[in-house]
Order: C-alpha cells, then structure tokens, then sequence
C-alpha cells in the first residue's frame, strides 16, 4: 500500500513496483485511509511520504510510528524528501523491526526501491546514509559516541546503514576480524550487546542515541 498526497509520485511509485512483480493493493492521497485499510487487509508493507495533509509536516512519520506499533510485522517504508529527525529516531529505535528511512533524490534505480520493500517486508532495516549521518549528528545532552576512536565512527555509521561485516570490511579494505573488533568495541563502549541480525544492531544504536538525543 502507497501513501503520498502527490498524485504523480504514487502512480509513478505503483507501476515501478508492479513491473517488478509487487502487488500494489491500495493508494491513499493521506494517511487516514491508509490506515483504515492496513487494519482491514493486512499488507506486507506499507510506503510512506513524510509530509502529507493536513499540515504537511511530519504526518506521514508518525503515522509510520503509529502502523508499527499497532502492527509490529508490518514493513514500513518511509520514502521522503526530507530528513525529520525526531520522528525518524522514534520510528528506527525500540524494538522495531522491518523498517525503512530513504530519500527519494537518492534512489537513482528502481531496483532499490524494490529490493528496499522485500527487505523491510522480511524484517530487515534499510536506512539511507544521509539519514544516518543526520540522526548521529543530532545535538544530545551527553555525546554516547565521545568515547569512539575515528575509525570506530566510521564503522558505526556502516553498521547503521545496515552492513554486515563482511561488506564493511569490504568497503573500509580491511579484514572481517578487524571489523568484528572495531565493533565489539563499539558495542562495549556504548554499553551495548552485541546481536548477530545486522538490523537488530542498527536498532540498537539507534535506541542508544534516541536516549541522549535534544527533544
């Protein structure tokens, strides 16, 4: 299901997805009816707009937080132009799985957006980088991360992009063992246990900062 108050991005949306084999079962302009309708028809996932009608500030973020909370297996997908960082941190932390924060100026080829709602639809978490640099930049009371060596944030910010190590390892050109101790480290410092489910680790850090973060 597809919400987005702009016409042409929903249909534009919904037929990218019906190439690929996704079955778009409903579109809403707001999120009143979506929500109606995830309720009655229980969908795999949902995509949202961030700002929607009626004030067209932060709707379409809540109502993500709202669908996860009444409906914990449901993927959601939020699909925006703008970085709301205080929503987004209470959407991605606690104990949700099966979520998504992306921007759409970044998705520069339809198979991310499709391979961006089967993974939230099986649980999994997909973060767009520039969301993750915006939440871990967010003012807090007391830094979690002042303790982190260089390198350290540099992994972490991979880890909360949704990596596993070995593609960090990858991306960094160092070996796995090096990662997995890079982030053992991280980990500990932020007082933290580890979990072997990549997306469990990015909610984990996310949690973590939503608790030192500014109101």
């Amino acid at each position: 299901m597809l919400a987005d108050d702009a016409f042409l991005v929903r249909e534009g949306i919904a037929r990218l997805l019906a190439e690929a084999g996704i079955d778009v079962v409903a579109q809403f302009p707001d999120g009143t009816g979506l929500l109606a309708a995830v309720q009655t028809d229980q969908p795999d996932a949902v995509i949202v707009d961030v700002r929607m009608p009626p004030t067209h500030t932060t709707e379409g973020l809540q109502l993500a937080v709202q669908l996860k909370s009444e409906a914990p297996a449901l993927g959601v997908l939020v699909l925006s132009q703008y970085v709301e960082t205080r929503h987004a941190v209470d959407l991605l932390a606690g104990t949700h799985i099966g979520v998504g924060y992306l921007l759409k100026e970044r998705i520069t080829r339809p198979d991310e957006l499709v391979d961006a709602v089967h993974r939230v639809a099986a649980g999994g978490t997909v973060i767009d980088p520039e969301v993750v640099r915006t939440v871990l930049a967010t003012p807090r009371r007391a830094d979690p991360l002042a303790a982190l060596t260089g390198k350290e944030r540099e992994v972490l910010e991979l880890v909360a992009e949704g990596y596993s190590n070995d593609r960090i390892a990858e991306r960094l050109a160092v070996t796995t063992r090096t990662v997995e101790t890079h982030t053992s480290r991280i980990f500990s410092k932020l007082g933290l246990e580890t979990d072997p489910a990549t997306h469990r680790r990015v909610l984990a850090v996310l949690a973590h900062l939503r608790a030192g973060a500014t109101p």
